[in-house]
């Protein structure tokens, strides 16, 4: 980076950067898609029922109560699924915040991607890691699972996943929500945290609640006790026309307010010059300064847009 001082630099340049987390008291601040991470700890590379794919993103940092839950769920899945373990996308960056590439969400530590392909029974090198993909689990009309590569131990792997308490919601591609409510049986109570979203369809996307110790964080309301399996719940994502990259009128104006917003976090210009923008995070300084992720007074134009902001991949 030629001038890391400049003003008008965007914090994401800086955040995606470092490579350690902040040396303080582990909190998460701020909303998934407007926020950052203290204190972060990294998902070892490798465990006995879980490997980290991607290894080159530095992407395997979250709150610890993210960490805890991975692991716990990696052993659970071995055993109900018959999984060798699972393979861990992303979490967050060392100091959480806003990324170079890739998601708007995963930036205040609570929340991670996992493979909806099994784990394999070695250890992956780490050439394997970047070049290896997951495999897609939506037929190609987009209206249901592929048959070919969904399986039962699917079902219990996302079902393992929303039953952990400290879970709050699980984004899923909306054929696969369908194949979920098709196929439960017994309990369907914990079919309300898994909520269909556009892309999803080779991940699952786990966001905890936010810890109960960290004020700073926003969460979104609790989803609904409805299981959200009825005809009208899938009318929005299967009758009406859709774009063939999946993006409606909705997210389209959540991108726009969003670009707003990434388009003037800046660097404090003036010494003492302070953020108000909701959610802003010190993550950093230069020359003694505080920087933010957030910019300074910017506003999104409603709730359910902020909400929109914080389910993105």
């Amino acid at each position: 980076m030629s001038n890391p001082n400049d003003p008008h630099l965007d914090a994401k340049e800086l955040v995606a950067r470092k490579t350690v987390p902040a040396s303080l008291a582990v909190r998460s601040i701020g909303f998934y898609a407007k926020g950052c991470l203290a204190g972060a700890e990294a998902l070892p590379i490798n465990g006995k029922t879980w490997q980290v794919m991607r290894l080159s993103r530095n992407r395997n940092w979250a709150h610890p109560d993210m960490i805890k839950l991975l692991e716990r769920l990696s052993d659970k899945v071995h055993e109900v699924a018959g999984w060798p373990g699972l393979l861990v996308g992303d979490l967050s960056q060392p100091r959480g915040g806003p990324m170079l590439t890739g998601h708007t969400s995963h930036q205040a530590g609570v929340d991670a991607d996992v493979w909806l392909t099994p784990m394999p029974d070695r250890e992956l090198s780490r050439v394997e890691r970047e070049e290896m993909s997951a495999t897609m689990m939506v037929r190609a009309d987009r209206l249901d699972v592929d048959p070919k590569v969904w399986t039962p131990s699917h079902l219990l792997v996302i079902r393992a996943a929303a039953e952990e308490p400290q879970v709050e919601r699980i984004f899923v591609n909306a054929a696969i929500k369908k194949a979920l409510c098709r196929e439960a049986e017994g309990d369907r109570t914990w079919l309300s945290k898994v909520r269909p979203m556009y892309g999803h369809d080779y991940h699952y996307h786990i966001r905890i609640k936010c810890p109960a110790a960290d004020s700073e964080c926003k969460s979104q309301p609790p989803p609904s006790t409805d299981e959200g399996c009825s005809p009208k719940d899938f009318a929005y994502w299967f009758n009406e026309p859709r774009a063939p990259w999946d993006v409606s009128r909705h997210a389209v104006k959540a991108r726009t307010a969003n670009n707003a917003c990434r388009s003037s976090r800046r660097l404090p210009q003036d010494p003492g010059r302070s953020v108000t923008c909701p959610g802003a995070c010190v993550v950093g300084t230069i020359e003694s300064q505080p920087y933010s992720n957030a910019g300074a007074g910017q506003q999104v134009s409603s709730s359910s847009e902020l909400m929109l902001f914080g389910s993105g991949i």
